[in-house]
């Protein structure tokens, strides 16, 4: 009897004692990773994709050397920056599944009582109704830029996110489960892993200005001691749509609070920058004095 036969015969033993296999490759990926770390694509860290008011409607034209990005609302204006939590809790699953050895696909499904949870909202009936609305805002506003992510630089058209969907609700009709489809752009960047971790305190930063300074410290400090910006330049990267000396007295304000996860900041109104120095590494120099 040839090696052939022998192991068809012992293929087909083998199936009379298995069930069939009924596994299906999935085209989608299942977030379940409760203590992912809070990820940030860098490429949006650097450039403000997201509006800093509810409701902005405005087309929004951002040009760096290189660089060009529009950012067009949909019918329920601009995704904000608050919106922005549910890219970086996908991206945060991403990650944190990538390094563990898991297969990841650009299409995630959660459940919305984690997203809540993990962003530090809360779970009352008005948050599942806040999802949805900021979903549609998601979905709706669209993007044209030439970043490039993953070595790769191409003129694209993409929504914040390319779909959504609700795949299971509750009794009282509220999401329970959810899909969500990343654009291929972003995707490119978690799967080159092109992302910082942030600090979980990021989630209870209550102003989207505030938000949006730490993201810029967390992008361009990345290992330095400090990062010092002009405040014009600064006011520019922000995406703030205040005049300047209302950025200015915000920024005073955030700087006076010492509020800001992971760095301190400090304010130079003489030559008009802003220094932020890291907290880790002042606690360092204070204990090398001891």
């Amino acid at each position: 009897m040839d090696f052939i036969h022998m192991s068809q015969i012992m293929t087909e033993a083998a199936n009379s004692y298995l069930s069939p296999d009924r596994r299906v490759q999935r085209d989608f990926f299942v977030a379940d990773l409760l203590d992912a770390a809070p990820k940030g694509d860098m490429a949006s860290m650097e450039h403000p994709l997201f509006a800093l008011r509810a409701g902005d409607k405005r087309v929004r034209v951002y040009e760096r050397p290189g660089v060009t990005v529009t950012i067009k609302p949909g019918y329920d204006g601009c995704a904000t920056i608050h919106d922005k939590d549910l890219w970086i809790y996908c991206i945060s699953q991403l990650v944190e599944a990538k390094n563990r050895g898991r297969e990841i696909t650009r299409t995630v499904q959660f459940t919305a009582h984690d997203f809540l949870r993990s962003t530090n909202r809360d779970t009352s009936g008005r948050a599942y109704i806040r999802m949805g609305e900021m979903l549609q805002r998601l979905t709706g506003t669209r993007i044209e830029t030439n970043i490039e992510t993953d070595d790769k630089r191409e003129r694209g058209f993409f929504g914040l996110i390319d779909a959504a969907k609700v795949i299971e609700r509750d009794r009282d009709d509220r999401m329970v489960a959810v899909e969500v489809t990343l654009p291929d752009w972003l995707f490119r960047s978690v799967n080159a892993m092109q992302v910082l971790t942030l600090s979980p305190d990021y989630f209870r930063l209550r102003k989207p200005l505030d938000r949006r300074i730490y993201e810029l410290a967390r992008k361009h400090c990345g290992r330095q001691e400090k990062w010092t910006i002009g405040l014009s330049t600064l006011h520019e990267k922000s995406g703030s749509a205040d005049k300047r000396f209302r950025f200015r007295a915000a920024i005073k304000e955030l700087v006076e609070a010492d509020a800001l996860p992971d760095y301190r900041m400090l304010f130079d109104a003489e030559a008009d920058t802003l220094t932020f120095r890291t907290r880790t590494e002042r606690k360092v120099r204070k204990g090398t004095k001891k």
